[in-house]
């Protein structure tokens, strides 16, 4: 179920009804409302932006609102706000996890009716020790009346040409088998960012390096669903003076919009693109669209990190 985005955006080219052609660019942003919008995750909403629109693609929007306890009240619509004051305005309707429950279910039950994917008893304690899961309950299934997770099998090994990361590959025995639906019944988000970008139609996927691990586990699902994978490109992450990303889970400070000159080009040097005087003294929405013409991935080339402090 799509929600109508909640917030006016006379000033943007939003198609609530859109229908992608074959062969069109589908981008997303997909933040968790854990907390306000901060300067990492607006240089994430930007590159994922101005790559849809460098390519006359569409820009979706999803908030990854599966895990309650993490989620701050409120958070959903601010960061939506945010990105409107921003001018990053996307294409058709927000879509929320919290509303597709019935359709990851139905998914889980069909993976373990297929036998891809098994219930699991074991514990955080029992597995400490563990960098992959030892298969415990794929060679000895629980009882059936006992309370469990639902993990996928995994096999082989997969790779990706990444856009700016290059070639990256993974063997799945060093990954494991992976919890697709918790004991608590919520719902992982490896399984849910594949059922949404295929519901979706998005073909193409701008997030951050700290999310290159996640996904071998995303193309094991593709494959047991046999879903053609979308193209990716992991931009570097912005990260402080201590070595640790710019995260909600560290108190990043959320970004002021009175501040949104100043920060679209400290975010625009993050990326690599860096407007003359001229251009930088032009109206905000004329820099966006100037640095829309100007993107180009490669110059963020097999980065990984950014030190927040080497930025103007």
């Amino acid at each position: 179920m799509l929600s109508d985005a909640p917030h006016n955006q006379q000033n943007s080219t939003i198609n609530p009804a859109f229908t992608p052609g074959k062969g069109t660019y589908v981008g997303r942003f997909a933040p968790t409302p854990s907390g306000p919008l901060h300067f990492g995750s607006l240089v994430a909403a930007l590159a994922s932006y101005l790559d849809a629109k460098a390519h006359d693609g569409l820009w979706l929007m999803r908030i990854e609102d599966i895990d309650p306890p993490r989620e701050q009240p409120g958070a959903s619509d601010a960061i939506l706000q945010a990105l409107e004051a921003f001018e990053l305005f996307w294409d058709g309707k927000v879509m929320y996890q919290s509303q597709q429950n019935e359709r990851y279910q139905d998914q889980v039950n069909q993976l373990l009716d297929q036998g891809q994917a098994y219930r699991c008893q074991c514990s955080r304690k029992q597995l400490k020790g563990y960098t992959v899961y030892p298969n415990s309950c794929r060679k000895n299934p629980p009882p059936t009346d006992a309370e469990c997770a639902v993990r996928l099998k995994t096999g082989c090994s997969f790779s990706i040409e990444d856009r700016i990361q290059g070639p990256c590959q993974w063997p799945m025995d060093q990954v494991g088998d992976f919890i697709i639906q918790r004991r608590d019944k919520l719902f992982a988000y490896q399984l849910a960012v594949v059922l949404d970008d295929k519901e979706q139609g998005v073909n193409q996927v701008v997030r951050g390096y700290d999310i290159l691990e996640s996904t071998p586990r995303q193309l094991q699902l593709l494959k047991h669903l046999n879903i053609s994978p979308p193209t990716y490109a992991h931009i570097p992450v912005i990260v402080q003076a201590n070595g640790q990303k710019l995260s909600k889970q560290n108190l990043a400070p959320a970004i002021n919009s009175k501040e949104k000159h100043q920060l679209l080009l400290r975010a625009l040097a993050a990326l690599q693109v860096f407007p003359e005087q001229e251009i930088q003294a032009c109206a905000y929405s004329d820099i966006l669209h100037w640095a829309a013409d100007q993107w180009d991935p490669s110059r963020l080339s097999m980065k990984q990190e950014i030190p927040e402090a080497s930025l103007p």
